[in-house]
C-alpha cells in the first residue's frame, strides 16, 4: 500500500537521523567528562582546583548524564523495528518507553547528585584545601596556622566573618621566611554581605510581626539586620504563611564536657534536615561548636 511505503519510507529516514543524534549525544556527554578532566588537570594551584571543583564538579558530572540520557533515548527508538513497522501505535509506544527511561535516569541521578554526591565531593574538596601548600618564592612546604594562631594575620573584618560562620579564612606560613597565604572558603552558615562594609557579616538580629497571620490571610514580618562588623543595619519585609512552623533551636547541652578537651581535635555536628539531606560540620574545639549551634538558623543553611 502507498500509505504504507511512506510509513517505511519515514522509518529509514528516522532510524538514519535518529541513529547519526544518537552517537552526537553520547560522544557529547563523553567530551564534557573530558574537558572537564582536561581543565582541572591543567590548573596548578591547589586553591584553584578547590574553587573550580566547588562550581563545577556536580554541574558537569549532571550535564554529562543527561546527555547520556537522551543518546539512550534516541539509541532505544531505533530497536524493534519489526513490531514499529506493522503500526505506527507501536511507534508512539516505543518513544514513550524511551522517554519514561530516560526521565528516570536524570530524575534518580539528581536525587542522587543532590543528597548522596556532596558528601564524596566534600571529601575532595578537603584533600586540595589542606593539601600543603608551597610557597612560590623559595619552594619551602608552608604550615597551615590553627584557628587561635591565624587570627593575627587577619584583618577585624576577616575575623568578623568567621565569627558568624559566614566565611572561613585559612593561613599558610612559610616559617623560614614568615611569607604568609590567606585562602577564603565558603563558612558553614551564610551571612548576607554589608552594603556599607562589603564583608559578609550582615546576620538577622530580629523580627517583628507586621500583620499576624490567620488560618486563612498571610501575614506580614519585618526582618531587621545588622552587620556584626560596621554595625550598620538594613530592613526587610517578608510575608508569613497562613500555618506557620516554630523555629528550632540547637544547642549542644551546657554540661558537655571532654575529659583533656585542648586535646580534642575534632567536633562533628551532624544536622538530618526533613528534606531527606544531611549536613555535616566539623570543628577544632567544643566552644566552636556551640558558638556555631547558637548562631545556627535553619533558614542560613545554602
Amino acid at each position: 500500500m502507498e500509505i504504507s511505503d511512506s510509513y517505511r519510507n519515514f522509518l529509514e529516514v528516522w532510524n538514519l537521523i535518529v541513529i547519526v543524534l544518537a552517537f552526537v549525544a553520547f560522544a557529547t556527554g563523553f567530551l564534557i567528562i573530558i574537558v572537564h578532566w582536561i581543565k582541572v588537570k591543567s590548573i596548578k594551584d591547589y586553591k584553584h582546583i578547590y574553587d573550580y571543583l566547588n562550581a563545577n564538579q556536580t554541574k558537569m558530572i549532571y550535564f554529562s548524564i543527561i546527555a547520556f540520557a537522551v543518546g539512550l533515548t534516541l539509541y532505544i527508538n531505533t530497536l524493534s523495528n519489526e513490531n514499529v513497522v506493522l503500526s505506527q501505535v507501536w511507534f508512539m509506544v516505543r518513544m514513550f518507553v524511551a522517554l519514561c527511561i530516560s526521565t528516570l535516569i536524570i530524575y534518580v541521578s539528581y536525587l542522587m547528585l543532590k543528597f548522596a554526591y556532596p558528601s564524596r565531593l566534600e571529601k575532595k574538596l578537603k584533600k586540595w584545601r589542606y593539601k600543603p601548600r608551597v610557597n612560590p618564592k623559595t619552594g619551602n612546604v608552608m604550615k597551615l596556622l590553627s584557628e587561635e594562631e591565624e587570627d593575627v594575620h587577619l584583618d577585624e573584618g576577616m575575623q568578623a566573618e568567621e565569627n558568624v560562620f559566614s566565611i572561613d579564612y585559612d593561613v599558610w606560613v612559610d616559617e623560614e621566611t614568615g611569607d604568609v597565604q590567606i585562602e577564603k572558603y565558603p563558612g558553614h552558615l551564610h551571612g548576607l554581605q554589608c552594603n556599607s562594609c562589603g564583608f559578609q557579616t550582615m546576620k538577622l538580629v530580629k523580627e517583628e510581626i507586621l500583620i499576624p497571620p490567620t488560618s486563612t490571610l498571610e501575614g506580614e514580618m519585618r526582618k531587621n539586620y545588622q552587620c556584626t562588623y560596621c554595625k550598620s543595619t538594613r530592613k526587610k519585609t517578608v510575608k508569613i504563611a497562613r500555618l506557620s512552623q516554630d523555629a528550632e533551636h540547637f544547642e549542644l547541652p551546657e554540661h558537655l564536657h571532654f575529659k583533656n578537651e585542648e586535646k580534642v581535635d575534632l567536633i562533628t555536628v551532624e544536622l538530618h534536615i526533613s528534606t531527606g539531606s544531611t549536613k555535616i560540620y566539623e570543628f577544632s574545639s567544643v566552644s566552636q561548636a556551640r558558638l556555631f549551634l547558637k548562631e545556627f538558623n535553619i533558614e542560613d543553611l545554602k
